[in-house]
């Protein structure tokens, strides 16, 4: 019995002892300013490798090379080189009539130095993002006389049928410009300094 009052003193008075011989260490925290680059930024890119609807499938990752500094409050925010990471997020096959489509988006920005920051956003096309999908060409042409009044003769004029072929693949050059759109504000914390 005694040991046992012995042993539930020590565990009363253990963390008030331990609380006393620690000191009050105040950590300094780095002081930094966040910069936001805000929504419908355009970002200019290069592409790495090329991106094809024939030979990639959904979630397929993706690389792109930032070709230009971009400066924000006199801070280069987005360094030349700057990595940007993302996949692609929808793909449609093609059929007659419609070439293929794919949607790209960006998930993350890396820094030269190895720093990561989340960005949202695709890339850019002024047709909601969206590489490709137009119409395939027409299947066939249809003759049409035309009747001209100051030559008084007749000639023929060739109109697409109503006819389309077989939609073909839409592919993303190795190389091409492109150009990355936000469409969330994306927090820096961190620059590269030379």
């Amino acid at each position: 019995m005694k040991k046992l009052l012995v042993l539930v003193g020590i565990l009363l008075f253990m963390p008030q002892v331990q609380a006393a011989q620690l000191p009050n260490v105040q950590i300094d925290l780095r002081d930094y300013h966040v910069i936001t680059i805000p929504q419908g930024t355009f970002i200019p890119v290069m592409n790495t490798q090329e991106i094809s609807t024939q030979t990639c499938s959904e979630g397929y990752k993706v690389k792109f090379i930032a070709t230009n500094d971009l400066y924000m409050h006199d801070t280069n925010i987005v360094p030349k080189d700057t990595e940007f990471y993302g996949y692609i997020e929808k793909i449609n096959a093609p059929v007659i009539g419609t070439n293929a489509a794919m949607k790209i988006k960006i998930s993350k920005m890396v820094y030269s130095d190895g720093f990561e920051i989340p960005v949202k956003g695709y890339l850019y096309t002024s047709n909601n993002n969206i590489f490709g999908g137009g119409i395939s060409e027409p299947a066939k042409y249809i003759g049409m006389a035309q009747r001209q009044q100051r030559v008084k003769r007749t000639t023929i004029q060739l109109r697409p049928s109503g006819e389309r072929k077989m939609g073909t693949h839409t592919i993303i050059p190795t190389g091409s410009n492109e150009i990355i759109m936000l469409t969330a504000p994306a927090e820096i914390t961190h620059t590269v300094t030379n």
